[in-house]
């Protein structure tokens, strides 16, 4: 039972990152922005995100599982999930494609950061972390042609 409420308290939290993230959703000034090649469409970020959320989700939970007292992992796992959410904040909210591409580059060194600490602890934790990383690598070369075609 208590493996299951700290599953569920694992989706509760990197939920609210989500619903945070989906408070700032794409309007009218993105929509006017020039694209850079190999932007995707729109319709493919919420199921994109869904599916990593979730994987976000359950490797967190996985290390929690196998190693309660793994204070660095799971802060940095904490760290990257409050950087994921600010991240679009400063993109969409603030409409700071300059800022927000400094931010999820730190973003994309924290998760690295986490994705090798959590490796030695449970590897599949720490794989379940890589499509998020190959996408937060996709999302930066996105927000630096933004940032570049639209400055």
């Amino acid at each position: 039972m208590r493996n299951l409420l700290a599953l569920i308290a694992f989706l509760v939290v990197v939920s609210m990152a989500a619903v945070f993230g989906a408070f700032f959703t794409p309007g009218w000034w993105y929509e006017a922005l020039a694209k850079p090649p190999l932007n995707p469409p729109n319709w493919i970020f919420g199921p994109v995100w869904s599916a990593l959320y979730l994987a976000m989700a359950v490797s967190g939970w996985l290390i929690w599982r196998a190693q309660p007292d793994a204070v660095r992992p799971l802060a940095l796992w904490c760290a990257q999930l409050l950087l994921n959410a600010a991240w679009s904040g400063l993109f969409f909210g603030l409409h700071r494609p300059g800022l927000a591409l400094i931010e999820i580059l730190i973003l994309w060194g924290v998760l690295g950061a986490t994705v090798i600490a959590f490796w030695p602890i449970h590897r599949i934790a720490g794989m379940l972390l890589l499509p998020y990383w190959a996408w937060v690598t996709f999302a930066s070369y996105l927000n630096a042609g933004l940032w570049f075609l639209n400055r």
